[in-house]
């Protein structure tokens, strides 16, 4: 009895073995290919397969977007400038049985050939490129990789740039340069206002100089915006045709005078005498 209870356990465990190889579950993002004896047989999933035990090999493969990290690469760029770049690639595979049947290893593959294409395509490229114009960089990465992963069965999607390191020094002179254009934006754009500020003035001058009443307006209204500040001094400017009316008048007073001081004259005033002062009467006391 105890020779036949040991042979059943014995054949249980056999039949779960050869159960849990014949029945696999696969998820909804999974497939599998399968070989019989060797040979490719038609990709299965998802769900339930069944496969014939010790006969079929079942390859589990996920077509679920694969991220896939670039190592920092040494990059000379155009301008001979030594560079330090790593990306980040997205891929998936749209074909499981090329992915196993075409390539070893589909993810050491497209790594590698990630790391070349990138290494290729930047040092083609300027510094200058790297930094500004990495959206078309990104577009002609993806390309390039796509059509060497095609014949795999993988699809890459986008490739990105991460970081680009450049030398310390490199760094110091980008800033420096960085530096210089903004002065002399900031000149530009200065100078700019000040001719402007100019053209301006000229214009509200021809409008003034039209009504000399509202120059005078203009006086008052800077006055008032001295006045206040306690800690100025006020000039006050007199209008132009008091003083003009002032200097008429004196240029005519020498004539005047001739006429008034000529006797002969239709003009002349004739001076009037002043009274001589009365003389005091002074009485004398008797003895003087």
């Amino acid at each position: 009895m105890e020779v036949v209870g040991a042979l059943v356990v014995i054949l249980a465990i056999f039949a779960l073995i050869v159960l849990s190889s014949a029945i696999k579950v696969l998820r909804e993002y999974e497939r599998g290919v399968i070989f019989r004896l060797g040979r490719l047989m038609d990709q299965k999933g998802p769900g339930l397969i069944l496969l014939i035990p010790f006969i079929d090999r079942m390859v589990k493969i996920d077509l679920r977007t694969i991220t896939l990290n670039i190592p920092p690469q040494e990059v000379i760029t155009r301008d001979n400038v030594p560079t330090s770049v790593n990306a980040v690639c997205y891929f998936r595979v749209i074909d499981p049985n090329r992915a196993i049947t075409d390539v070893e290893n589909f993810l050491v593959a497209t790594s590698q050939i990630s790391q070349t294409s990138l290494r290729a395509v930047l040092g083609k490229a300027e510094l200058d490129e790297i930094l500004a114009e990495r959206e078309r960089l990104n577009e002609s990465l993806q390309k390039i990789i796509d059509e060497q992963t095609e014949p795999w069965g993988v699809k890459v999607t986008t490739v990105e740039i991460k970081d680009v390191e450049i030398p310390e020094q490199m760094q110091r002179a980008m800033a420096r340069q960085a530096e210089a254009e903004r002065e002399r934006r900031a000149k530009i754009i200065n100078s700019e206002g000040e001719y402007q500020a100019a053209e301006k003035l000229t214009q509200a001058a021809d409008i003034i100089s039209r009504n000399p009443a509202s120059l005078q307006l203009r006086y008052l209204q800077t006055l008032l915006e001295i006045s206040g500040n306690q800690n100025s001094t006020v000039i006050f400017p007199l209008p132009m045709d008091l003083i003009s009316a002032f200097q008429s008048n004196m240029k005519d007073l020498p004539s005047v005078l001739a006429r008034t001081d000529n006797p002969s004259n239709p003009g002349y005033i004739k001076p009037t005498p002043t009274p001589a002062p009365a003389p005091e009467d002074t009485e004398k006391e008797p003895g003087e």
